[in-house]
């Protein structure tokens, strides 16, 4: 039998984190074992729903590199993909259900339902629903009918039964009927919930194997239920762990971005964000943590797969980030930076540049970008007058600095020239100021960028050129002479 997963967002808000790993991780098995991959939508919310976030949904997966071979957009044999184009499917199997006695209509009132858990949590009890409505003959049916009420459809719970669910990543795990209580199968607007039109979906859509966030665990015994009632054979279950914050709270706003399209906008690369979800409660065989998606695909099994939480470490996914963004090519990290670029406000002033002080200024700050979007703070560097912090300002104030910032301004080579020139004329400079190579390289640091750390000076004088050198040196030398 081939492999088929699904992933089945809702469109009700952007493709989270969470969301991304769990499509991820079928898109692996999918590859690993040689099977398809379907993406379809569930969009019965009508209220949350929205065709902007599904496109935005489809738009991240598609930037993330994972792709699939059935389902919205791309079409296929078992369409349509979106549930309210479903509905008259759906239908079907309702009166399967109604006509066999495993599904029946349901009258009662929010008011009935939410006085009815009052009094079982008064009690102690698990709150359920207690099958007021589970025995009305077709009199009483017909009766609440013509008063106008529009009923729900219930599910009929099988008593004293246990289900188990042999999951995959978490072993056998074990669910008694009796504190269920009947559940709904289509809402009072006609339209199916979740537990239901997931089984349908997937039986029709041939699923193999379901592999999904952990909270949906509690779901599985309802979904069992109805696939025995309907005489149909369940997929195999995978549930995956949930993703904490570094304070090992379920992940949310409160720890940064959430989003795909947020680390997007911030800069992070699809292949690196990829690679840290992957490493989501997912290891590798061997040491390597860099790797490509097919790299990973070639590996990825569920028995490596933990059952414990996965800590969202935001250190580790900078670091990655930087690895990927060190081993573009140059040509690769200029396309890349200038959509950032223009966003920061700098469009004329690099285009000012011309292309090989654009190529120049990639490779200065390669070594130092984290996101792309930290670009913005380097053309800062580069292009506005430095303004000493409070370390570069304790440089600039001790003896001897003003000497050297003199010196350079004065011997600077008057053409333009390569970092390796500006290189070579540095050391010259130690050498005739007759101090250490850090009383020369500190203040000259300080002077130019107003930092004590940053890209390599040789490259960064030969961004600015000669005059743009000299002019930030005398600028320094006043600003330091005046403080003095």
């Amino acid at each position: 039998m081939k492999v088929r997963v699904r992933f089945a967002p809702s469109p009700t808000g952007p493709l989270h984190i969470g969301g991304a790993r769990s499509a991820l991780f079928n898109f692996l098995f999918a590859k690993r074992y040689g099977g398809e991959f379907i993406v379809r939508i569930e969009d019965t919310d009508l209220e949350r729903s929205s065709r902007d976030y599904e496109a935005e949904i489809i738009e991240s997966l598609e930037w993330l590199g994972i792709t699939w071979d059935e389902g919205i957009k791309v079409g296929g044999p078992n369409g349509p993909y979106r549930q309210t184009e479903r509905l008259d499917i759906y239908q079907r199997w309702v009166d399967i259900l109604v006509s066999t006695g495993w599904a029946y209509p349901c009258f009662c009132t929010e008011e009935e339902l939410e006085e009815e858990r009052e009094q079982l949590m008064k009690q102690g009890e698990t709150p359920r629903y207690l099958g007021r409505c589970r025995n009305l003959d077709e009199a009483e049916r017909q009766a609440k009918l013509a008063q106008g009420l529009r009923p729900t459809i219930r599910f009929r719970v099988p008593e004293h039964r246990v289900f188990v669910v042999e999951d995959l990543v978490r072993g056998r795990v074990a669910f008694e009927s009796e504190n269920m209580g009947d559940f709904i199968i289509v809402k009072s607007d006609g339209l199916p919930t979740y537990n239901f039109a997931v089984v349908i979906d997937d039986h029709l859509m041939g699923i193999t194997h379901v592999i999904r966030a952990e909270e949906h665990l509690s779901n599985t015994p309802r979904q069992l239920m109805i696939y025995e009632a309907l005489g149909l054979e369940p997929p195999k279950f995978a549930h995956i762990s949930l993703i904490l914050g570094a304070d090992r709270q379920k992940m949310s706003k409160r720890h940064g971005a959430t989003s795909v399209i947020q680390y997007r906008q911030q800069g992070y690369l699809p292949e690196a964000l990829v690679n840290f979800l992957a490493l989501l409660g997912w290891a590798p065989e061997g040491e390597e943590e860099i790797m490509s998606l097919a790299d990973i695909a070639n590996s990825f099994s569920l028995e490596r797969v933990a059952k414990n939480p996965a800590v969202f470490d935001v250190d580790k996914l900078n670091w990655i980030n930087q690895q990927y963004i060190k081993r573009k090519s140059t040509e690769e990290l200029k396309e890349l930076l200038w959509p950032f670029i223009e966003r920061a406000g700098y469009r004329d002033e690099v285009k000012s540049l011309g292309d090989e002080k654009y190529t120049l200024l990639v490779e200065t700050m390669r070594d130092y970008l984290v996101c792309l979007s930290d670009i913005t703070d380097k053309l800062d560097l580069v292009f506005k007058d430095a303004e000493p912090d409070h370390e570069a300002e304790k440089v600039l104030l001790q003896e001897g600095v003003v000497q050297v910032l003199r010196l350079c301004s004065e011997r600077i080579l008057d053409q333009e020239a390569s970092p390796q020139e500006m290189d070579k004329f540095l050391k010259s400079l130690v050498k005739d100021a007759g101090v250490s190579a850090k009383k020369v390289y500190m203040p000259l640091r300080a002077a130019l960028t107003g930092k004590v750390k940053g890209p390599e000076l040789p490259y960064l004088m030969a961004l600015w050129g000669t005059n743009e050198v000299r002019r930030r040196l005398e600028r320094a030398v006043k600003r330091t002479e005046t403080e003095s």
